[in-house]
């Protein structure tokens, strides 16, 4: 007898069996290999390509948006909204480190951290006003990531703040509120720029803001001049892109913005396009009618490149976790088909509070991941020459037989290869962790 390989829970099991097990698994995994080497496809090529690809995580999936500008976290605000209480909600900074190296653990591959500045350390001591936020207060994320081997993102937080209460912030009318989000950015590129420089990537910024009416305005042009102007300041002072990269976020519209958002895709395409910033697309940012996949290959014509926050967008709301959808494998197809992926940051921007964050952390990701793989399967080339052709009833008929092939035994093998869980085996040890850690939370 012996224990289950790391991360596998369960009842202990003859060493025979577990061998038996491996050789299944293995065999498993040269058939398929056989049987996408028939349609012209190198799995091996397609597993090392996919290692390759890191995923950015968003830390805010711990603790419900919180942050950690004041005890109990920061109440939402401003479009921000995490619904559900579910038990075990991370509390401290470590305990959210703490969690973040539970789903990583059971994640395969080696990814990144996407933090917000209002994940600030201030060791106990007095919270900085984000206007005046220094690389000090995320030195120590900064070290855990290194520790790790993790990439690091960051964004500037536009909300949850008393000078966010009315809805505006960058294209405020109030040239003191105006002032003291002007400043908030200016520092997070700095910050980013820092921590960009010690982990040894680029940190991707993002700039997303609530500001919006929530009725029908009467002056639409003005609150986006100001926002021109605000980041024409914002971005004024040059950094280095080895150390840091600005893109912009767009939404349709928010809570509190149902009406009029300032920063609709209309003016954040066209910054992007002028100012050669990246450009951010949600997946839930759009209307629900639309599809992201579609906007890739025609942005990419314009800008440097793109941000994806990778979600699930569910009629009105943005932040569902990631699910192995139509939606999800059609964004990473495109970046696929269309040679972005060198282009494109991809992260993940969801927050549910109803279901064991840890587990939405590691469905989310793992779905993307997902999604990336078989894309990376596809037998592009062979599309390709037959659309060129106009073989259309080869290139449909060819489609939907990939449908079937045996996916799911070259992820299995993916994951033995980042010795992670294959397969479901994962939810045993999130189901440990509650049990052990969370649920003495309160």
């Amino acid at each position: 007898m012996r224990k289950p390989p790391p991360g596998h829970w369960g009842l202990l099991v003859p060493s025979s069996d577990l061998n038996n097990a491996e050789a299944m698994n293995n065999e498993e995994y040269l058939s398929a290999k056989e049987i996408y080497a028939s349609m012209g496809v190198d799995a091996e090529a397609a597993l090392k390509r996919l290692e390759s690809i890191p995923i950015s995580l968003h830390c805010w999936q711990g603790d419900d948006v919180g942050g950690f500008e004041h005890e109990g976290g920061t109440l939402s605000g401003g479009g921000i909204q995490a619904t559900g209480n579910y038990p075990g909600k991370a509390r401290t900074l470590d305990e959210l480190r703490q969690d973040l190296d539970k789903a990583l653990s059971l994640i395969p591959g080696k990814h990144r951290l996407n933090l917000h500045s209002i994940y600030a350390d201030f060791g106990g001591g007095k919270v900085a006003p984000r206007n005046e936020l220094t690389t000090a207060h995320f030195q120590s994320w900064i070290n855990w990531c290194k520790e790790r081997n993790l990439g690091l993102d960051f964004n500037p937080s536009f909300f949850s703040h008393p000078l966010a209460n009315d809805g505006f912030t960058l294209s405020s009318s109030d040239p003191k509120v105006r002032s003291f989000w002007i400043e908030h950015g200016k520092i997070c590129r700095r910050i980013a720029a820092d921590m960009g420089k010690q982990v040894g990537t680029p940190a991707v910024t993002n700039f997303w803001i609530p500001d919006g009416y929530k009725d029908t305005p009467i002056d639409r042009k003005a609150p986006r001049e100001r926002l021109e102007a605000a980041l024409d300041e914002i971005f004024a002072e040059p950094i280095d892109p080895k150390h840091n990269l600005d893109a912009v976020e767009s939404k349709l519209f928010g809570i509190g913005s149902e009406s009029y958002v300032v920063g609709s895709h209309e003016f954040y395409l066209g910054y992007a396009i002028k100012n050669k910033k990246l450009y951010c697309l949600d997946a839930g940012h759009f209307h629900p009618t639309e599809a992201l996949a579609d906007k890739i290959s025609s942005v990419m014509l314009w800008v440097p490149g793109v941000l994806l926050h990778v979600s699930r967008g569910v009629r009105w709301d943005s932040d569902h976790v990631v699910s192995l959808d139509d939606a999800t494998k059609a964004i990473m197809e495109e970046l696929v088909r269309g040679d972005f992926i060198s282009r494109t940051s991809i992260g993940l921007d969801f927050f549910d509070a109803s279901i064991n964050r840890i587990a939405a952390w590691v469905i989310g990701t793992r779905n993307a991941i997902k999604a990336l793989l078989i894309a990376l399967l596809e037998p592009t080339s062979k599309l390709r020459e037959l659309e060129a052709a106009g073989d259309y009833t080869q290139r449909l008929g060819l489609l939907e037989e990939l449908k079937t092939l045996p996916f799911g035994s070259v992820w299995d093998e993916y994951c033995r290869r980042q010795n992670v869980p294959a397969g479901a085996k994962w939810l045993e040890d999130v189901k440990s962790y509650e049990s052990s850690v969370l649920s003495k939370r309160s």
